[in-house]
């Protein structure tokens, strides 16, 4: 008897919520990083309010759009996602030291966060294995079907 094992783990469905998600983290900072780029009064304010100077604006958005890029391109995307999460611990941090709101203001870069990770280990199979060795080694016994 002859044992079938799918090398393709990524079902469509998968593919297409994790591409869905990334996109929504990538708009996002595309956004975020174009108005402080534009140096808009909503970004120069707030980044005062934080106890940043005026001056860290447009760094910060070229930052953010420059995070944005390597996250989009799937060849760079583990990178962005790691500069990404540095980013949005320093934003965490920022929101701690000011005392801004729990759930709306310092918790909202941790739900970026966990879409961007969430997204980008929906859409890439080898980083599911990497991450979830359990899963990819009974793949490879052909313990599970996928």
């Amino acid at each position: 008897m002859e044992t079938k094992i799918s090398t393709t783990s990524t079902s469509a469905t998968m593919l297409w919520a994790g591409r869905i998600l990334s996109a929504l983290v990538i708009l996002f900072l595309v956004f975020d990083g174009t108005i402080k780029v534009m140096e808009l009064e909503i970004a120069t304010k707030t980044t005062a309010q934080l106890g940043y100077p005026v001056s860290v604006v447009f760094g910060i958005g070229v930052l953010t759009l420059v995070i944005a890029a390597l996250y989009a391109i799937p060849r760079t995307s583990v990178l962005g996602a790691v500069l990404l999460t540095g980013l949005l611990g320093g934003a965490i941090t920022t929101h701690l030291r000011v005392g801004s709101p729990i759930f709306t203001h310092m918790l909202f870069p941790l739900y970026l966060g966990l879409a961007a990770w969430g997204g980008l280990l929906l859409r890439d199979e080898g980083l599911r294995a990497l991450t979830f060795p359990w899963n990819a080694s009974r793949r490879k016994r052909g313990d599970i079907r996928v």
